[in-house]
């Protein structure tokens, strides 16, 4: 039985999967008009991993879907931060105030959940479909036949579907099956969220050899940790999640060892890290859109996947007022998007490989280097320009959103 894609006075759009980027695009599109279906395969919407940094440049996203002044109320890093080395010796030194003032905004600590439920918050009863798979069976044409998504319910036809269905997207898949796809950055990661260490401490991110720990202050009073390493794909501790972390990083600076104390072993999660260094052609195919990690998987040493994949929701749907000129609206998605997450898909993956060094004479140097670059809180942050600092292409935010942000286009300072 095939559900029909648009009425005379609505156009439809399917987005398949549930995460941010899914979410945020289906409310923007939700918010211009469009009925929005999203399916997602999981039996509840729920939020896959812990914390998520939110950048100036994701909250400013969020911004226009009238979301963002809730997500900077939830800043909770006030002072001094920077980049550490395992025994506590500061590498560089920035500050919250030095960032807010470069960026327009803070950075802003958030559990994945917070996040999702916000989000879905904005959307219609009944426009998230769990326990629902979805496979993209026709792509459609843009300005002819409508795109077919097939569900366990019967199919979909629809004005635009997106994919939203994560890294191994199946999506991506359908639309480019000769594109390489993602391939294992080199190292593994850890994350948990834990109640606040005895003593205080100041954010920060610390290099060891071949590993980096961060400790993250959140709003709530809890704290988000998180971790990588050099290790072979696919591994895992006979004994458990936390009691590797100890072993790597259990003699580390405070607060490491004290959070790692408070650990619950059965919270950790580890996760190999893929991404796609190859870009794809394009970010669509005939009505047919992909975004986030399905679109541009990228290794999380920049904090900025979560955060493209928000910008993305927001672009497409800011490109598709309406379904009248879908091909046109989704060649200036692509147009956009692909130049910005390319280059900060290869930017991530530099920063990867300059955190897996393990020799003692390449950490010592990249250490040295990290001192000399980062004096001053200013200087510690360049590495973001171009990337923090963009603003939404749109004139216009819902309300809440600050006049001083507004801007046609991303800015680059």
């Amino acid at each position: 039985m095939a559900i029909s894609g648009s009425s005379s006075s609505q156009h439809r759009a399917v987005v398949v999967g549930s995460g941010i980027g899914g979410l945020t695009a289906a409310v923007a599109l939700h918010q211009r008009g469009w009925q929005v279906t999203v399916l997602e395969r999981a039996a509840a919407v729920e939020a896959v991993g812990a914390g998520i940094a939110l950048a100036p440049n994701g909250h400013h996203a969020l911004d226009v879907i009238g979301l963002g002044e809730e997500i900077r109320e939830l800043a909770a890093w006030q002072g001094d931060g920077g980049v550490r080395a395992p025994g506590g010796r500061w590498l560089a030194r920035t500050n919250s105030s030095a960032a807010t003032e470069r960026f327009g905004g803070p950075l802003v600590l958030v559990h994945r959940a917070t996040l999702i439920d916000r989000l879905a918050a904005r959307l219609p009863d009944g426009a998230v479909r769990t326990g629902c798979p979805a496979t993209l069976t026709d792509p459609g044409v843009a300005g002819g036949r409508l795109a077919v998504v097939s569900t366990p319910d019967g199919d979909i036809e629809a004005d635009l579907v997106i994919g939203a269905d994560g890294i191994n997207s199946a999506t991506r898949r359908a639309l480019f099956p000769g594109h390489p796809g993602p391939r294992y950055a080199g190292i593994t990661t850890w994350r948990v969220v834990v109640p606040a260490p005895v003593a205080p401490f100041e954010p920060h991110e610390t290099w060891g050899r071949g590993a980096l720990w961060g400790s993250q202050p959140m709003k709530d009073g809890r704290v988000y940790a998180y971790a990588a390493a050099v290790a072979p794909a696919g591994g895992r501790s006979a004994d458990g999640e936390k009691a590797e972390l100890l072993r790597r990083f259990g003699d580390w600076h405070h607060p490491v060892p004290a959070i790692l104390d408070a650990a619950d072993p059965d919270k950790v999660l580890r996760h190999d890290v893929h991404h796609m260094i190859t870009p794809l052609p394009a970010f669509h195919r005939g009505r047919t859109a992909l975004l986030g990690d399905a679109a541009h998987a990228m290794a999380p040493t920049m904090g900025q996947g979560g955060n493209q994949a928000i910008e993305d929701g927001i672009v497409l749907a800011h490109h598709l007022p309406d379904a009248n000129e879908l091909g046109t609206g989704l060649a200036a998605y692509s147009a956009d998007r692909l130049p910005r997450t390319t280059g900060i898909v290869r930017k991530s993956a530099q920063i990867t490989k300059l955190m897996s060094v393990r020799s003692a004479p390449a950490v010592a140097l990249r250490d040295t280097l990290m001192v000399l670059a980062g004096f001053g809180p200013g200087l510690a942050l360049r590495a973001f320009d171009g990337i923090a600092n963009w603003l939404p292409p749109q004139r216009t935010y819902a309300a809440g959103a600050r006049d001083h942000q507004v801007r046609d286009h991303q800015v680059q300072r």
